[in-house]
């Protein structure tokens, strides 16, 4: 997946860096930092005669799960590639026209009244990712970076700003919660939501949990009686449900190390890897990798930032931006 840098002038004659990710849209403003946050969630509701989109955002991913038929809750980006494009446009105008409401009325609609003059460079995920976790992109020395997202997980490998290793599985953050509501039907016999699912994981998830292992009470539907609920579950259990998507992360990196040119893999040896997005954040993960490749394993400072971050970074350094650019 890609990360747009939109200069805008025919909005705001402000620059803005997009990381539009499977589970979270960020929204960095140059001279301003990070102004938006929300999940890539768009609410439809569906009539005869049109779909309107009725939430996007948090207010959307409040709905997922408890929406009547006639709602829809929808995520439009699917494992790192947009799988609708009208929702994803929908979901980004909404985004832009919430960062531009924070500034004066005047000057937005002025400069939307010019609008056209418009210019959009794209840079490969894991090499923003890699900027804005502060790694030293423009060195002739390796740089490894673990990239997990909702959709997709990015592993890559830079040197001189180009990836001379770049590897895409569509294994991160979703298919985990997928996992752990697919355990817990199979195993308790109770149903669960997208949204619980994910609490779950960033609740008690732990890649390698100690005893006393960590509970937590959970509602849900029972598939026997039909009636609601609860459950008390704990971190081994979580451990069991991830254990393959955990695996297959491990072994992307794992294939990564043994493609890599030999010149550069003791640069990997001394600088180590370093492990952003939401997945990141999943627990004990770094001490797993660490175990099975016997490699430092640094979590970068903001992980859930470090593709905006590293977008927002290029477009206020316009040398960086020409070398890591892609051309399209």
């Amino acid at each position: 997946m890609f990360s747009p840098l939109n200069s805008i002038l025919g909005w705001l004659s402000n620059d803005l860096a997009i990381d539009l990710g499977t589970a979270n849209t960020l929204v960095y403003m140059k001279g301003k930092g990070i102004v938006l946050r929300e999940p890539s969630v768009v609410a439809i509701r569906k009539d005869a005669r049109a779909n309107r989109v009725l939430a996007v955002g948090k207010e959307a991913k409040m709905m997922v799960g408890r929406t009547p038929g006639n709602i829809v809750a929808t995520r439009p980006i699917k494992d790192g590639v947009i799988a609708d494009f009208e929702v994803t446009e929908a979901m980004l105008r909404y985004f832009i026209k919430k960062v531009h409401n924070q500034v004066e009325k005047r000057a937005v609609k002025e400069s939307a009244e010019s609008a056209g003059a418009r210019e959009i460079y794209l840079i490969e995920e894991p090499m923003a990712a890699a900027i804005g976790a502060g790694l030293p992109i423009t060195e002739p020395r390796a740089n490894m970076i673990v990239d997990i997202g909702g959709g997709t997980t990015e592993v890559a490998v830079i040197s001189l700003a180009g990836i001379v290793y770049s590897k895409s599985v569509r294994v991160a953050g979703d298919k985990m919660d997928e996992a752990i509501l697919q355990y817990i039907k199979r195993k308790h016999n109770l149903a669960i939501g997208e949204r619980t699912a994910e609490v779950i994981k960033t609740t008690i998830g732990d890649v390698m949990p100690e005893e006393p292992y960590e509970n937590m009470d959970i509602k849900g539907r029972d598939l026997v009686s039909g009636v609601p609920k609860t459950l008390t579950i704990n971190s081994a259990e979580i451990r069991s449900a991830i254990s393959e998507q955990v695996d297959a992360i491990i072994d992307a990196v794992k294939m990564a190390l043994e493609l890599t040119p030999p010149e550069l893999s003791a640069d990997i040896v001394d600088q180590g890897i370093v492990l952003t997005g939401g997945g990141a954040l999943l627990r004990n993960l770094d001490k797993r990798l660490n175990k099975e490749t016997g490699l430092p394993i640094i979590i970068a400072e903001d992980p859930l930032s470090s593709v905006v971050l590293g977008s927002g970074a290029a477009l206020d350094n316009i040398d960086i931006l020409k070398e890591v650019k892609i051309n399209w």
